[in-house]
């Protein structure tokens, strides 16, 4: 039985399986491995990527799927991949939920449910648990699915606007501003609405989808090698911004103030226009030395994270459960030692999820018929 997936994009799968290990491994505090992962060396991370590659995948799967069966039918498909992120988030809150408290309370560790934001479950539990299926109660860990989902019903919606790139972009990019400017954001029960704002963050998911749909013509050699430099230079610039200004905040103060309040104010949840530029920098970057027929992608080393980014829904879950358990560990018992098994165990184990997952989609399938010669049509 073949579990990885042929017949496709390996870089997708690839670097969306590199990016739910970053997710594991950042998610432990105390991960000494945590200081490889992608947000340490550009002005953005895992959720960029993550979220970039969900709108590609979404471009070439719903996208293609409009023009072989009509939009009726593509949104129908992309509304039940919602409906079924939204059944594995709220499978995934109560698992998640229970295990936070049961461990805030047997090891006398209150901070937790602080820390988690999972303190109102306890003081208001009913309407916690309305809030949690309204999507309006996203505690810390759970606030990537919320916002994937409803960048899924978003896109039914605006799907057919594939077929007019640069209007679905322009549309796309002024929502993005004018929920930054105006700081509309969706309702959450804190007040302050969500974590993720996904009226910021669907342009990155559509300017992937864009991507795909309609893969861009081969531009001319002399606006190649500008976009080569320019994104290079946002690479440079972002190394400078973590390993200079961010990590030395005192270097702020030689700078005109409003220049270091921008600098210094790089917000994550409503997807900071330096973050927006650092991963589309990467991504050009990528696409420009990383080609589809890279043998590397295909190789044993790659397997694994190409298996698991082929499956990443369940991945995704058992990781953020896995990375609470792995961060209880470390908090006992840190040293090399601990470091150890808790990042391999943990890669065998997302590994095995990901196997698990691709044994039960083949299962059950019959099995390539064969040509003369061995050939498979």
């Amino acid at each position: 039985m073949r579990l990885i997936r042929a017949g496709r994009d390996m870089r997708v799968d690839f670097f969306r399986g590199l990016a739910l290990w970053w997710i594991f491994t950042d998610h432990i505090p105390a991960n000494w491995v945590n200081q490889f992962s992608l947000r340490n060396f550009a002005m953005c991370d895992s959720a960029e990527v993550f979220v970039l590659l969900a709108g590609y995948g979404a471009g070439l799967a719903y996208g293609k799927s409009m023009d072989r069966n009509g939009w009726v039918y593509a949104a129908s498909d992309t509304l039940k991949r919602a409906w079924t992120l939204y059944i594995a988030h709220i499978f995934l809150f109560v698992v998640f939920a229970a295990q936070v408290s049961y461990s805030a309370t047997t090891l006398d560790r209150a901070d937790y449910l602080d820390e988690i934001h999972l303190d109102v479950l306890g003081e208001e539990p009913y309407r916690a648990m309305l809030e949690a299926l309204m999507l309006h109660f996203q505690p810390a860990y759970l606030d990537i699915l919320p916002m994937y989902i409803a960048l899924l019903v978003l896109f039914a919606v605006v799907m057919p606007l594939l077929r007019w790139p640069q209007l679905l972009a322009v549309l796309s990019f002024a929502l993005y501003a004018t929920a930054r400017l105006a700081g509309i954001n969706l309702p959450s029960i804190t007040g302050d609405g969500w974590y993720f704002n996904p009226l910021a963050w669907q342009l990155l998911f559509m300017l992937g989808a864009i991507m795909a749909y309609l893969p861009p013509e081969q531009p001319s050699r002399a606006v190649t090698l500008l976009m080569d430099w320019l994104s290079a230079g946002i690479v440079v610039f972002g190394l400078f911004m973590q390993f200079g200004l961010w990590e030395h905040p005192e270097l702020a103060a030689h700078l005109p103030a409003r220049i270091a309040r921008s600098l210094m104010a790089v917000d994550k949840g409503g997807l900071h226009p330096f973050r927006l530029m650092s991963i589309l920098a990467l991504a050009w970057i990528v696409s420009r030395w990383v080609p589809a027929s890279a043998r590397w992608i295909s190789s044993r080393w790659a397997a694994p994270f190409v298996l698991c980014g082929q499956h990443s829904l369940p991945v995704f879950c058992a990781g953020i459960f896995l990375s609470f358990l792995g961060r209880l560990v470390l908090e006992e018992a840190d040293g090399w030692w601990a470091q150890i098994p808790v990042n391999i165990i943990g890669a065998i184990l997302l590994i095995a999820v990901g196997a698990l997952a691709a044994y039960y989609r083949e299962k059950g399938r019959p099995a390539p018929q064969r040509l003369a010669g061995g050939v498979t049509p």
